[in-house]
């Protein structure tokens, strides 16, 4: 290597330091002031008990104000001619139109009346119909190998036994990815045109990322009544914000010279907007319609409880029964779904024009989906009369729920001794201490501990921001069940941040091995949360152990991602003079790589906590004590305002996590002259 590329290592490595802010000493050793507070606090808890634990005169019980207003709306809110009641059933009503008229298309059929007693029944589209639309769909664009992937995955949900469900499933989500895409686009349009409704709508999608589902459903359980309309509501709330930041990030992004191209041809404000800036954004647009579909499938078991219906029910079920082979079955049905509708968005939105020759016919054009619709409308038209087209018949279904449940039971007979003494270890010299020791710091020192944090790396303004989030759990009593979340979801991030961050750093440097990682973290960001608890109960039964191995397992995904990520975005240059200047592989990784990917890692780590604290409510279910175990409660005795004070402490346990990672990156990126990405919360 050259001298210049040794120096430029040499540069790299001192960029940081040239760079860094200089801070005050009282700003930069603030958090050791509270560290020593907060010990002092919990070593003489007599001097100041008020400190320590805080005093339940002080509570403010805001969930009632909460249940007492979402009861007012439901009994006495009025506009005059309609109710507000009468407004959400309506709009309950409109949003379930089109969820009937598909379900019906794919699932149910139609009954026609004809007058009198007369009907008509009219068939779902047969299941290889629906598999000929599909697959003929991805062959329209030259995709053969989706196209067989397509076919095989369809083949699967048929032959398993659960087509109807599928396409319930199926039904509820194309309805919920398209209006969440939509009302995306449009408030990622208008958050960019005004700033006072983009510092409005930020904090807004900040809740309704980081609030615990369970929170809202007993509100919208209220509102909208026990059905599909409730839980496409539900779902929206959780899927919609990520189209929307997407958005509004995408047109920040589209470059000066196709505005200027657009202004030139004399486009209006409107057709600078949907004709020249969405279309040019459309690889970013994209990102966001992904998430869209990730996130409406994890919703399909949540929103079963409230009357969705489909995989998500069949999953629910075998929860509560602790059927882990049905469970698998309707989980891996559900992760196929996601990976079809994801693939073929992305391959229709990546393709490009092609050159058509213009002596070929509309028919020879589009040959693949005419030959689907004829496939799908025979077979539909003749179900009547060959019932096995409707449906396939049940003498010709296989099931693997038998194989998966037998494993488990393998394990359990000769490898049970071996689990639970595992499981009693983890949680005797790990779990308890970690716990006990949480649930003796004083609120007050922990408060001002992470107010100093937010001090030393954002300023006066991200300290009282963090410490009025962490101090709101305290004065409204869940204090307790915040400490415990935190202890919780604390271990497992850790956990699952060394487990990422090897399989990460191997994966940068093996391509062979990055291709199998990324398939495998693939296939695990798809999987509902739901479906991670079956096996984790029947191996390790209920507890904190179990709690534990559930979000370990489902937060581990970003730590992985984005340690990959970052190494392999490291510039070839400076790994090539650190090795001229003689480092070994574990030098370059020490002082090139991971200093550099830091804060790309440290984006990871963010989203491991979030993906954490969102699985946190659903561990609740094997048992648990914290804030995910109050959302729970409130769903049974459907009470919200219990659950939305229990979320919103999620909520804002999150977010001063987040704002906190998130400055610190950007500090990081800047000394190191990265340019700053990351998506928040």
């Amino acid at each position: 290597m050259s001298i210049a590329a040794a120096a430029g290592f040499v540069e790299a490595q001192g960029m940081a330091s040239r760079r860094a802010r200089v801070l005050s000493p009282w700003r930069r050793h603030a958090w050791l002031a509270a560290l020593a507070l907060t010990a002092f606090l919990a070593s003489f808890d007599t001097l100041m008990p008020w400190a320590s634990s805080y005093p339940k005169g002080w509570v403010l019980h805001i969930e009632r104000a909460i249940t007492d207003g979402v009861k007012w709306l439901l009994k006495d809110a009025s506009f005059g001619l309609f109710t507000f009641k009468d407004m959400t059933r309506g709009l309950g009503a409109a949003l379930d139109a089109p969820m009937v008229a598909l379900k019906g298309l794919l699932a149910t059929g139609f009954t026609v009346p004809l007058g009198g007693e007369s009907v008509l029944n009219l068939p779902p589209v047969s299941w290889l119909g629906v598999i000929a639309i599909f697959t003929c769909a991805a062959l329209h664009i030259g995709e053969r190998r989706l196209a067989l992937f397509i076919a095989a995955s369809f083949f699967y949900v048929a032959l398993i036994g659960l087509w109807e469900s599928t396409m319930l499933t199926f039904a509820s989500i194309i309805v919920a990815v398209l209006l969440g895409v939509a009302l995306g686009i449009l408030l990622g349009i208008a958050s960019w045109r005004l700033a006072w409704l983009d510092r409005l709508l930020t904090p807004l999608f900040d809740f309704m990322q980081t609030m615990p589902v369970f929170a809202y459903l007993v509100p919208a359980l209220m509102l909208f009544g026990y059905g599909p309309a409730g839980a496409l509501v539900v779902t929206l709330i959780y899927a919609m914000p990520p189209m929307a930041r997407v958005t509004r990030l995408a047109l920040d992004h589209v470059p000066e010279e196709t505005r200027e191209f657009g202004r030139m041809a004399g486009c209006t404000r409107r057709q600078m907007t949907w004709r020249i800036m969405l279309p040019s954004s459309r690889a970013r647009l994209m990102v966001g319609v992904n998430q869209v579909i990730m996130l409406t499938l994890n919703m399909v078991i949540i929103a079963s409880m409230i009357g969705a219906g489909g995989l998500g029910y069949d999953v629910w079920q075998a929860l509560k029964a602790l059927r882990i082979g049905q469970g698998a079955e309707a989980g891996l049905a559900i992760t196929l779904v996601a990976i079809v509708l994801d693939r073929l968005s992305q391959r229709y939105a990546a393709r490009r024009p092609r050159h058509e020759d213009r002596r070929m016919t509309l028919a020879v054009r589009n040959r693949f989906l005419l030959a689907a619709v004829a496939i799908a409308v025979v077979t539909t038209a003749s179900s009547p009369w060959l019932p096995a087209l409707a449906v396939l018949p049940d003498d010709l279904t296989v099931s693997s729920g038998r194989f998966w449940d037998g494993i488990v039971e393998w394990l359990n007979v000769h490898l049970g001794s071996a689990i639970g003494a595992v499981r009693d270890a983890a949680f005797n010299y790990l779990l308890k201490p970690v716990k006990n020791f949480m649930l003796a710091l004083p609120w007050l020192g922990v408060v001002l501990t992470v107010a100093a944090v937010g001090l030393r790396f954002g300023g006066l303004r991200l300290a009282l921001l963090a410490g009025g989030l962490i101090a709101f759990m305290a004065v409204v009593g869940l204090w307790t069940q915040a400490m415990i979340s935190a202890y919780l979801v604390g271990v497992c991030v850790v956990l699952a941040s060394l487990a990422g961050l090897g399989i990460g750093i191997a994966a940068a440097h093996n391509d062979r091995l990055h291709g199998v990682v990324q398939i495998v973290i693939d296939t695990l960001q798809t999987l509902p949360a739901f479906v991670y608890l079956i096996p984790v109960i029947m191996l390790f039964g209920v507890g904190d152990f179990a709690a534990m191995i559930a979000i370990t397992l489902y937060a581990v995904v970003p730590a992985i991602r984005y340690t990959d990520s970052g190494i392999r975005q490291v510039p070839e240059r400076l790994v090539e003079a650190a090795r001229a200047m003689g480092c070994t592989r574990f030098q370059v990784l020490r002082r090139v790589e991971l200093p550099l990917a830091l804060p790309d890692i440290m984006l990871g780590l963010n989203q491991t906590l979030m993906m954490g604290l969102s699985m946190l409510v659903i561990t609740a279910l094997v048992g648990t004590r914290d804030l995910g175990q109050e959302t729970l409660i409130a769903l049974s005795k459907v009470d919200p305002g219990r659950g939305l004070t229990a979320g919103i402490c999620v909520a804002f346990m999150a977010i001063a996590a987040d704002r906190i990672i998130q400055t610190w990156a950007r500090e990081k990126r800047r000394q190191l002259g990265i340019a700053t990405g990351g998506a928040g919360v």
